[in-house]
């Protein structure tokens, strides 16, 4: 519907143009609004406001001049000009009524895009280093960066969605470490497990399955694996330095074959987990890219190169920097450090080097809130490269916090205290946790509230939804029980009939619906579909409440019935979109 009023104020300029009212080379972006009285019309255009200084003309004057070139519209009842200028369109209610039609002949298809956008795009989220399951924060980063992917693909884009396997570096190795440590207890040694060291209960699942793969074949004496170690942190030590020296001596008394064994019990083990989990939560990946194989493909050696030959690294203290500074950044970084390690940030540079050599027009990441300084010196690596940084979009999640009545649940991965994803759906289901992380702001803090996601009542906005959809399912066996039948076609013939404000603003609502998923998927903020969906819901529950469907007179019941069936197919396509289940009977 804005479409075509834009096209009306389009023609309506052309002609001004071509009167000499407005100069030729003007060419406006045409904005056309909901009004949000109803007195108003149903939508406005600030388009005389914008022109009136180009157009060196009064903007009510040119609002008048715009209102008498529009062209005649079988869509739009009246138009009147408002306020200093604005133009408000009054549509008639045949073409409002139209959406219903619409809905029930497009079904699922109701929504999206009609045609490709061109675009292709990669959405990267999630990518929880694999050193333990998935949390709760890391299932709010989850929903949401599912729900972005989808809205955009529902928007006619192409979309790739992967997932980054931080299968490299420290937190690896103090895994291996923890693995290793715990397997030698299952060897019967006795030994002081490090305060640094991963914890949870899974790291002795791992370990017991290694013992059961290779039985005695790593095991090492405990006394040689802690001899001439640096004292741990409740020792009065440094439980960092503990934990490296820890890593090397693992890495001395095992042979590399060894420790690779081990290494990979451990990422195997959490990845195959992680893979299952979110499989179980509606959410799956075309891509599972490797830190590792960046080194091994040489890509992280080929964009130190490229940094290099454009002049932008350095050596300093037998360390290898990026002139970050150059590119915004507060300070420059380490690439590779003086006994020749490359850094995490290498990798980084060389993982998205390898995101724009695939040709994606977007690239989008999805990262925790606490990797808000990342943002800055990746954006200047990319630019560096010769790349545009403005093809790189990245979204900051806020982790949920997590409560059980008053007390707030730890999340400390390390030590192993915390509530997994899985626990969590598995005491509120996975409809209630896709809907509730996508509820707010992806930047804005969470509190997940456990009893609310469990009631049944109109204060849980998931249940409210589906509950909406369910009982409009639940109409067609009343109808049978009372010996009527739906017809859709008489439904629509008689949606005249529909005249109570109720029925008028639920229509509007309809109407609606394209446009919320479009903006959801071009702003990244799939809580806008959430929260539309909640409002359809609620309007839909006071018109049944307050309107009997089933009625003696056939020509208003196909009418209403119609109507309801609109906003069920909407329910569902929506709930579809944010990973929710549209249940028939609850």
């Amino acid at each position: 519907m804005k479409q075509h009023i834009a096209e009306l104020i389009e023609a309506a300029l052309a002609q001004l143009k071509q009167d000499g009212i407005l100069p030729g080379e003007l060419e406006p972006t045409i904005m056309v609004e909901n009004t949000r009285d109803k007195s108003h019309g149903d939508f406005a255009s600030n388009i005389a406001l914008t022109l009136a200084k180009p157009a060196r003309s009064n903007p009510r004057q040119l609002a008048e001049k715009l209102i008498a070139a529009l062209p005649e519209s079988a869509q739009v009842d009246r138009t009147e000009l408002a306020g200093p200028g604005f133009i408000n369109f009054f549509m008639n209610d045949a073409s409002t009524q139209a959406v219903i039609g619409e809905v029930l002949a497009q079904g699922a298809q109701f929504g999206l895009a009609k045609a490709p956008r061109g675009q292709r795009v990669q959405v990267e989220f999630v990518s929880a280093n694999p050193t333990g399951p998935l949390h709760v924060g890391h299932g709010r980063g989850a929903a949401y960066g599912a729900a972005v992917a989808d809205l955009l693909q529902a928007a006619g884009i192409e979309v790739e969605r992967e997932y980054y396997v931080n299968d490299a570096g420290r937190q690896m190795n103090i895994l291996a470490a923890s693995v290793w440590l715990r397997y030698l207890e299952r060897c019967g040694q006795t030994l002081t497990f490090p305060s640094n060291g991963y914890k949870g209960d899974y790291i002795h699942d791992i370990a017991a399955g290694l013992y059961d793969d290779v039985a005695d074949a790593l095991n090492r004496p405990a006394a040689d694996v802690f001899a001439d170690i640096p004292a741990d942190e409740p020792a009065g030590g440094d439980k960092e330095l503990h934990i490296d020296a820890l890593i090397e001596r693992a890495q001395t008394l095992l042979s590399a074959d060894e420790y690779r064994r081990v290494f990979d019990a451990g990422l195997n083990s959490i990845l195959a987990d992680i893979r299952e989990d979110l499989g179980e939560f509606g959410i799956q990946f075309q891509h599972w890219f490797s830190e590792r194989g960046l080194t091994s493909s040489g890509d992280v050696d080929r964009a130190l190169a490229s940094l290099q030959e454009k002049g932008h690294l350095y050596e300093q203290d037998g360390n290898i920097w990026f002139r970050s500074t150059a590119f915004g950044d507060d300070k420059d970084r380490v690439v590779k450090r003086a006994n020749g390690q490359t850094t995490y940030f290498a990798s980084d540079i060389a993982y998205h080097m390898n995101k724009f050599e695939r040709g994606f027009d977007k690239v989008i990441n999805i990262w925790g809130a606490d990797h808000h300084g990342y943002i800055v010196r990746v954006k200047a690596a990319i630019q560096a490269m010769g790349y545009d940084p403005d093809k790189l979009e990245i979204k900051l999640v806020q982790f949920a916090i997590l409560y059980r009545g008053q007390e707030r649940l730890a999340m400390s991965t390390r030590s192993g205290s915390f509530v997994t994803l899985r626990e969590l759906r598995d005491e509120v289901g996975s409809d209630a946790c896709r809907f509730f992380y996508v509820t707010r702001k992806a930047d804005q803090h969470m509190d997940f509230d456990l009893e609310l996601a469990k009631s049944e009542s109109k204060d849980n906005p998931v249940y409210y939804i589906q509950y909406a959809h369910a009982r409009i399912c639940s109409v067609q066996g009343k109808l049978t029980e009372a010996g009527w039948q739906w017809n859709q076609a008489n439904g629509l013939i008689n949606l005249n009939l529909l005249e109570t404000e109720h029925e008028k603003d639920l229509i509007t609502k309809l109407t609606k619906y394209p446009e919320i998923v479009d903006n959801a998927a071009l702003n990244f903020e799939p809580h806008l579909l959430a929260n539309y969906l909640r409002e359809l819901a609620s309007d839909y529950h006071t018109y049944y409440n307050a309107y009997k469907l089933l009625i003696e007179e056939t020509d208003l019941r196909d009418a209403r019935i119609t109507l309801s069936q609109a906003v069920r197919q909407v329910l569902n396509n929506g709930l579809r979109l944010l990973g929710v289940s549209a249940p028939e009977q609850m």
